[in-house]
C-alpha cells in the first residue's frame, strides 16, 4: 500500500522518476511564486519541470504555464497535509526514512573504487590460472600472537622456497591443506571469481609470473605461500549429457562394465542419442532427460570429465568413454559459452563483488574520503582512560551495561559532530552479540575492534545527514518522495475516501450532472432454457412452444409433473455475448446444445429488445465515483486557494519564458 500511495502521488503530479541532471541552483535563486507564506524558488520548479517534460520541455509559454499551474495545485495540496499534520504521522516518517534508506545506499558507495574492482574481476574471468599452494591456517579472529606466530611461519616457508627448496616437498612437508597436501600442494586451474574471503589469493595468483613464488597472501583461512604455473584462455562453461555405465565390484565386473562402455559409444554413434540414453546409461534420471547434465565451469566435477568435456571440439560431439571413479561416462557436448562482453556482464559482476568481502576495499575508501572531507578528529587518551575502566570479567558478558550518566567525554568528531562516551556505550549496548563473542580475548582487543566498527558506521551516518547538502539531486528527490506522500495522504481523505463513502452526495451529484451521461446500448433480454433430458422429441416440443410463449406459459405447462425445464434470465448489451449477437432480434432462437455428461439439452431466446436508455447508479457507480472524485478534486483545490492565496511572480516567470 505504501508503494501505491506514492507511485499514485507521483503519477497523478506527473512527476517521472527518469533519469535527468537536476538544474543547478541560481545565485540568488528568485522566489516564483508563493503559497500562502510559502515560496517556492525557481531552481525547484525548473528542475520539476525538465525532469517531468524532459524532452518536451521547450520554455515556452503555454507549456512553462500549464506545468506551472499543475505545480500550483500540488503544492496546495501539499500545503493542506502539512496544516494536518500528516507529516508528523509515525507510520509516515518511517515510511519516508525507509525510502530515505533506499535511496541514500546509492550514494554512499565509491563509485570509482568499485568500477575498478567490476573491470578487475572481469579481466581476472579472461585466464585460468594454474596454482600450487601451501596453507598456514590462522582463523580471522585469532590472538595477536597466534595471527603473528601464523605470518612468521609463512614467511620461512616462504624464504625457503624462494631459496630453491622444492616447492611440492615444501607442500607435503608443511602444508595444512589436507585436499592438496599429497599431490604437493597442486590445485589445479583456478578461475576468477574465487569465493568469498579469498580476493588476496585471487589477485596475487592474477599478478604473480608463471615460476615465481611472489609472496605471502591472506584468506579467511589462514596464510598462503603460492605458485602460480601456467594460464590459459578461460574455458567458460561447456553444456552436457551422458551416458554412465557404473562401475561394478571386481575386475571380471568392470572388465564387462567397460565393454559395455564401448558398446554404448558404438551405439550413441549410429542410433538417436535419446535412444542410446534410454538403452545403456545407468543413470537412470538423467536418462529420462537425453542424459542431459547441465552446463558447468572448470573445478566442477573429475578432471578426467571436465578434461574429456571441453576437449569436444564442436557442440553434438560425442567422446569416446570416460573413466571416473564412478563408471564411464560417454559425453556429448551441446553448447559451449564464452565470456560474454563486459557491458553485459557489468550488472551481475556488481552484484558479486558488493556481496563479496574485495566490497570492504570500497568501503574502506569512501570512509576514508568521509573522513577527510570531514575533518575526522579522535581522542585516542579519553578513550584509553575509558577504556581502562572496564572490566573484562563483566565487559564481555549481558551484566555490562552503560553509564546511567551519560558521560560527554569525547571520543571522536565528524565536521561539528562529537561523538562522546556516552554514544560509544549505546553502540556497545546495541553491539552486544560482538561485544560477548569476545569472552577469552584480550579486552583492549575487543575494545579496539568495537570502537573500530563505531567509528565506521558513524562514518557513514555521518555521510548520510550531509546528502542533502552535498547532493542538490539526492534533496530534490527526497522532496519529491515526501511532497508525493502527502499529496496522496491528503488526497485519500478529503477526495477519494470521501467520494466512496458519501453515499448521498454522490447520488445528489449523480442526479443532476450524470444521469444522460453514461447510457445503455440496445440490449437483449434473454432467457437460457436447460431441459433435464436428451429425449429429442420432448426437446422438440419445448422450442416449439418456447418459440410462441412467453416463458411463464413455457414453464407452467412442461413442470407439471416436476422441474423437468430450467430457465435463467440475463440481459446483454450488443457485441457482449456473440451466441447471442448471433440471434440478435425478438424472438430469435439458438440451435439446441446437448451434454451427454450431464444428460441434458439447452438452448437461448431472445424475449424483447431494450432501446438505448439511461444508466442507473448502481449500473455506472465506478464511472460515477470517478466523476464525482473529479468533481471533489476541483472543489477542494478552490476552498484551497481561498484559504492559501498564490502569488505568481510575473517578472521571475517571464525571465523563464524563451520566446
Amino acid at each position: 500500500m505504501s508503494k501505491l500511495r506514492l507511485l499514485v502521488a507521483l503519477f497523478l503530479f506527473c512527476v517521472g522518476m527518469a533519469s535527468a541532471q537536476p538544474t543547478e541552483e541560481y545565485l540568488d535563486d528568485p522566489v516564483l511564486f508563493t503559497v500562502g507564506q510559502t515560496p517556492v524558488r525557481v531552481s525547484e520548479f525548473l528542475q520539476i519541470y525538465t525532469k517531468s517534460n524532459q524532452q518536451k520541455a521547450d520554455f515556452s509559454e503555454a507549456s512553462m504555464r500549464e506545468y506551472l499551474d499543475l505545480y500550483v495545485k500540488f503544492k496546495l495540496k501539499v500545503q493542506k497535509a502539512r496544516e494536518m499534520r500528516l507529516d508528523t504521522l509515525p507510520a509516515f516518517r518511517s515510511e519516508l526514512e525507509g525510502y530515505r534508506r533506499q535511496l541514500a545506499a546509492a550514494y554512499l558507495v565509491d563509485r570509482e573504487v568499485t568500477e575498478k574492482l567490476i573491470r578487475e574481476a572481469y579481466e581476472h574471468m579472461k585466464q585460468d590460472v594454474e596454482v600450487s599452494h601451501i596453507l598456514v591456517p590462522c582463523s580471522r579472529d585469532a590472538l595477536p600472537a597466534d595471527t603473528l606466530a601464523a605470518f612468521q611461519r609463512a614467511n620461512t616457508l616462504l624464504q625457503r622456497a624462494l631459496k630453491g627448496a622444492d616447492f611440492a616437498q615444501l607442500a607435503r612437508d608443511s602444508s595444512e591443506d589436507k585436499s592438496t597436501k599429497e599431490a604437493g600442494g597442486y590445485v589445479g586451474f583456478v578461475t576468477a571469481l574465487l569465493p568469498d574471503g579469498y580476493y588476496g589469493f585471487e589477485k596475487a595468483i592474477y599478478s604473480a609470473k608463471p615460476g615465481v613464488v611472489p609472496y605471502v597472501v591472506r584468506s579467511h583461512q589462514g596464510y598462503h605461500i603460492i605458485k602460480v604455473h601456467s594460464f590459459r584462455p578461460a574455458r567458460g562453461e561447456v553444456e552436457v549429457a551422458h551416458i554412465l555405465i557404473r562401475k561394478g565390484d571386481s575386475e571380471e565386473a568392470n572388465y564387462l562394465k567397460r565393454q559395455r562402455a564401448d558398446s554404448a559409444y558404438l551405439a550413441a554413434q549410429r542410433m538417436p542419442w535419446d535412444e542410446a540414453c534410454m538403452l545403456y546409461s545407468d543413470d537412470q534420471v538423467s536418462a529420462a532427460k537425453g542424459g542431459y547434465v547441465g552446463a558447468f565451469g572448470i573445478n566442477r566435477y573429475q578432471r578426467s570429465f571436465e578434461e574429456a568435456a571441453f576437449a569436444l571440439e564442436k557442440d553434438g560431439a560425442i567422446s569416446p568413454p570416460v573413466e571416473t571413479s564412478v563408471g564411464w561416462h560417454i559425453i556429448k557436448r551441446l553448447a559451449r559459452r564464452t565470456l560474454p562482453p563486459f557491458e553485459e556482464m557489468r550488472r551481475a559482476l556488481s552484484e558479486r563483488v558488493k556481496r563479496d568481502s574485495r566490497s570492504e576495499i570500497a568501503r574502506r575508501s569512501l570512509i576514508q574520503r568521509i573522513q577527510r572531507e570531514a575533518n575526522f578528529r579522535e581522542y585516542p587518551q579519553n578513550l584509553q582512560t575509558w577504556a581502562s575502566q572496564q572490566v573484562d570479567s563483566i565487559f564481555h558478558t549481558f551484566r555490562w551495561k552503560p553509564d546511567s550518566t551519560a558521560p560527554q567525554t569525547p571520543l571522536m568528531q565528524y565536521g561539528n559532530r562529537i561523538y562522546t562516551v556516552a554514544d560509544f556505550e549505546e553502540f556497545l549496548a546495541r553491539s552486544s552479540r560482538e561485544r560477548m563473542r569476545g569472552l577469552g580475548l584480550p579486552i583492549e582487543q575487543t575494545i579496539a575492534t568495537l570502537y573500530q566498527n563505531w567509528i565506521d558506521e558513524a562514518a557513514i551516518a555521518y555521510e548520510e545527514s550531509q546528502l542533502d547538502k552535498k547532493y542538490p539531486e539526492f534533496r530534490h528527490l527526497m522532496r519529491e518522495y515526501e511532497e508525493g506522500m502527502l499529496l496522496f495522504d491528503a488526497a485519500k481523505i478529503e477526495v477519494w475516501d470521501r467520494a466512496n463513502t458519501d453515499t448521498v452526495g454522490l447520488q445528489r451529484y449523480f442526479d443532476e450532472h450524470l444521469k444522460t451521461k453514461y447510457l445503455w446500448d440496445e440490449r437483449a433480454v434473454v432467457s437460457f432454457y436447460t431441459l433435464k433430458s436428451e429425449d429429442s422429441i420432448l426437446l422438440k416440443k419445448v422450442r416449439d412452444f418456447a418459440a410462441k410463449n412467453g416463458p411463464e406459459d413455457v414453464l407452467k405447462k412442461f413442470n407439471k409433473k416436476g422441474e423437468v425445464l430450467v430457465r435463467l434470465e440475463k440481459t446483454y448489451e450488443k457485441g457482449r455475448n456473440k451466441d447471442v449477437d448471433s440471434i440478435w432480434r425478438a424472438g430469435g432462437m439458438s440451435e439446441p446444445k446437448r451434454d451427454t455428461a450431464t444428460k441434458t439439452a439447452s438452448f437461448l431466446k431472445v424475449e424483447r429488445l431494450l432501446p438505448p436508455s439511461p444508466k442507473g447508479l448502481n449500473d455506472a457507480r465506478g464511472y460515477a465515483v470517478a466523476d464525482y472524485q473529479d468533481y471533489l478534486e476541483k472543489k477542494w483545490v478552490e476552498q484551497l486557494r481561498t484559504q492559501y492565496p498564490v502569488k505568481i511572480n510575473e517578472d521571475v516567470l517571464q525571465a523563464l519564458i524563451k520566446r
